[in-house]
């Protein structure tokens, strides 16, 4: 959020009001909580119920949230080791009454681990997710680490774990939040003998979440990447998934002129799906798998390096301190290189593919590749987080590809077709022609990747 208005809670209502007028009924901010500038950007919570004061208070809050629905993040799996509750820990150790809280390596494997049980554990940076730290009794302990070592992982199946979630919970209803993001929930249970990511108990734990927010009038999205029948599976519990294997399968069309794969996708995606091309993680390829081949996966990552003069190279793997190796760093913008007849089609893909669609901020501005920032902070997913001043903000909305962007949000914020059915139509498979229909009302989008050429036809009363 201060990466896009240059402020805080009341700056971005600006933008709501202002520029970005009459173009989201909804808006989800990324971690607000104190302090936004820690390891993570603010995935590593020092105190996970109060704002960062930096960008105000609750009250701020419940004002932004005025006629919107918000989402925040619940992050479900860690918390900062600057937290007061693991400062707690690391000094009086089990006699703290936090020693439930935090998930150490002897409390999954309390009569140790075998080779091939490390191996199995499902794990997104090379090394093992496990920080041996030192306590002020002297004892060296083993702390589950998931994501850094700055990320304590919670025992969320503890009595303190389930207490510190519910609280959060509470704080959100009363800030007038809608809707939660389960952060990194797909790691919140681990289990000897398993992968630790996504198990049974984890779908479980999941569910059971899911049905406290509920009592609160709270809904819930999970943001979990991995295999497609992963995120089928998910939706039958939650109230949104994500569609993780949008963004590769579009790319694939777009680079391949085959939309074969996109088709057998849209046919069978979740429809309580949030669309997405971008987010402020890099592009994930892992979740298109099974629906494309290694090979055709191999190309997309290399095609994205060099459409973008090999600037994703650069803040991805092991090139820059990056969590996910899974995932390739780069605006969406610059992996279509910069081509705004592709960008439109991509992003008339999204808006017509099933679910509601969500726009990261960099994409909503067209933005390109910030390797400035990039060398700063030598954290690979800062190519895709620019800091916009507010003169820039004026001058990226004159943009022939912002406008069309914007226009396209308009058009489906506006058509009635869009609450009847989705369908595809036959065509070839260098085309895509998609049509929702609600009574009398239709709307067409008419793809041919050869041409990279778009149309949208529309019922009488709104066209594009």
């Amino acid at each position: 959020m201060d990466r896009l208005s240059g402020g805080g809670f009341q700056a971005l209502r600006a933008l709501l009001d202002g520029p970005f007028a009459g173009l989201f009924g909804g808006m989800h901010l990324l971690p607000f909580y104190y302090p936004i500038d820690g390891s993570d950007a603010g995935f590593d919570p020092i105190d996970h119920t109060q704002p960062d004061p930096r960008l105000g208070s609750w009250s701020d809050l419940r004002e932004l949230a005025r006629g919107k629905d918000l989402m925040a993040d619940l992050i479900v799996n860690h918390m900062s080791s600057r937290s007061p509750q693991f400062e707690d820990f690391r000094k009086n150790g089990d006699a703290s009454r936090y020693a439930d809280l935090f998930l150490t390596y002897g409390h999954v494997f309390p009569k140790g681990a075998t080779e091939a049980d490390l191996l199995q554990i499902y794990r997104i940076r090379p090394s093992l997710p496990f920080t041996a730290m030192k306590y002020d009794d002297g004892i060296e302990r083993l702390l589950w680490t998931t994501f850094t070592s700055a990320q304590i992982d919670i025992n969320v199946s503890s009595d303190s774990g389930r207490s510190y979630l519910v609280q959060i919970l509470k704080q959100f209803r009363e800030a007038g939040v809608r809707a939660i993001r389960l952060d990194a929930a797909g790691f919140a249970i681990k289990k000897a003998g398993t992968r630790c990511f996504m198990i049974q108990e984890t779908f479980e734990f999941i569910s059971g979440l899911t049905a406290q927010a509920h009592a609160l009038d709270i809904e819930v999205l999970v943001e979990m990447h991995g295999q497609y029948e992963d995120q089928i599976q998910l939706a039958r519990r939650v109230d949104w998934v994500y569609d993780f294997a949008l963004p590769p399968l579009v790319l694939h069309a777009l680079y391949a002129q085959d939309a074969a794969p996109l088709k057998k996708w849209l046919t069978m995606s979740p429809r309580n799906a949030v669309t997405v091309l971008d987010t402020h993680d890099g592009i994930g390829v892992i979740d298109a798998g099974g629906l494309l081949s290694s090979a055709q996966i191999g190309s997309i990552v290399e095609t994205i390096h060099r459409r973008s003069n090999d600037e994703s190279r650069q803040a991805s793997g092991e090139a820059a301190s990056n969590l996910d190796v899974s995932q390739v760093n780069c605006t969406f913008y610059d992996a279509l290189g910069r081509q705004d007849a592709e960008y439109r089609i991509a992003r008339s893909l999204q808006f017509f593919s099933p679910g509601v669609p969500q726009v990261y901020y960099v994409g909503l501005l067209g933005g390109t590749n910030d390797m400035d920032l990039l060398r700063r902070t030598k954290e690979g997913r800062d190519i895709n987080r620019h800091h916009y001043t507010a003169q820039e903000v004026d001058l990226e909305v004159q943009r022939p590809a912002v406008r069309a962007l914007f226009e396209l949000i308009r058009f489906r914020n506006a058509h009635p077709a869009f609450a009847g059915d989705f369908r595809l139509l036959p065509c070839m498979n260098h085309q895509i022609a998609i049509e929702w229909r609600d009574k009398e009302h239709w709307a067409r989008l008419s793809v041919d990747l050869k041409a990279r050429s778009s149309a949208i036809d529309a019922s009488p009363g709104v066209r594009s």
